[in-house]
């Protein structure tokens, strides 16, 4: 497979106007602009986003065209073009992260690359170990993975194998900077209609689990900072907003912005699973969600806010202010 023009009915040809420059259509892979064509438009900064279309993908475009930067954004499909571009990408790559031929096009003229790999993907391994390569043949100057908190825990696949790509990355040459965010605040706003609705904030593990958590909006600020601002080659951080968060805490600040009873709640792993599947989420995710959930009721998972503090030069955003702006 190669990478696809966009031209799905969702992502009609327009032209994007975010850096006082008509980039022009989106583009096929032959149109990409050249890194002459773009120090001509005047941009100093060329970076790719993989996964660009989801929840984190997003608030990192957004920070990132805030701070001036230009942006091939990588989405999966066709009809994720036109969110992308309204966010700000000046370029859209459509295509498998799986596939060779899509990275040696899509990366090319990048200088920089922000890789998010699709969550809990069982390959994510040889995902980030073709990222690598990819940007080790063509010149890449900076490459910034998009990692967890704790990826040192065997317990969870999903951590282990960023740790796995992380070690990769160690032994790469390459300049890097590793993010590992904790939980994102915005995980709660799933449960919203069961919050507002029947005052009840359920989870699958104890309510007495303390969890690390962070605002979304906060890692995206970060993000954005290390690609445009000298000084974060080899640095590997761990971003938490909120050091260990209690679940009771959580229904707690709940209670007192929507100024009714919320009450936590434990969901069994035998009826979160059935809610699971009704959903359609795969065997593997499912799995590998359930190890997550019995290492939080044994362990918790926590670290302390102090790198984020500094990368932000500010605080942090709490959860209550988080609560505050989301639950309007």
């Amino acid at each position: 497979m190669s990478a696809k023009p966009c031209n799905s009915p969702s992502c009609p040809s327009v032209y994007v106007n975010t850096i006082s420059a008509q980039i022009g259509p989106i583009f096929t892979p032959n149109d990409l602009l050249t890194r002459e064509n773009w120090s001509n438009l005047g941009v100093w900064q060329l970076i790719l986003l993989t996964g660009a279309a989801g929840k984190t993908g997003r608030a990192v475009l957004q920070a990132l065209v805030q701070e001036g930067a230009a942006v091939r954004a990588w989405v999966r499909r066709g009809t994720q073009c036109l969110e992308v571009q309204q966010l700000g990408a000046q370029e859209v790559v459509v295509g498998d992260v799986e596939e060779t031929a899509v990275w040696q096009q899509a990366i090319t003229n990048m200088q920089s690359i922000y890789h998010i790999c699709p969550n809990m993907h069982p390959r994510e391994v040889e995902i980030g170990q073709l990222a690598i390569a990819m940007a080790q043949q063509n010149g890449v100057s900076h490459f910034v993975y998009h990692s967890v908190l704790h990826p040192q825990t065997e317990a969870m696949p999903h951590h282990w194998h960023k740790l796995r790509v992380e070690e990769a990355i160690l032994t790469s040459g390459l300049p890097f900077t590793i993010l590992q965010p904790a939980a994102y605040m915005q995980n709660v706003l799933a449960s919203r209609r069961l919050i507002e609705d029947e005052g009840i904030f359920r989870v699958p593990y104890p309510i007495s689990t303390r969890l690390s958590l962070v605002d979304l909006q906060d890692v995206a600020e970060v993000a954005a900072k290390v690609l445009t601002e000298p000084g974060h080659e080899r640095a590997i951080y761990e971003l938490v907003g909120e050091g260990g968060v209690a679940q009771t805490a959580v229904s707690t600040t709940l209670s007192n912005h929507l100024k009714r009873p919320v009450h936590a709640e434990e969901l069994s792993l035998p009826a979160w699973k059935e809610q699971a599947l009704a959903i359609g989420l795969g065997d593997y995710q499912i799995e590998t969600l359930l190890k997550m959930f019995r290492y939080y009721a044994q362990f918790g998972f926590m670290s302390n806010n102090n790198t984020l503090r500094w990368l932000l030069q500010r605080e942090p955003t709490s959860f209550t202010s988080f609560v505050k702006r989301a639950f309007v």
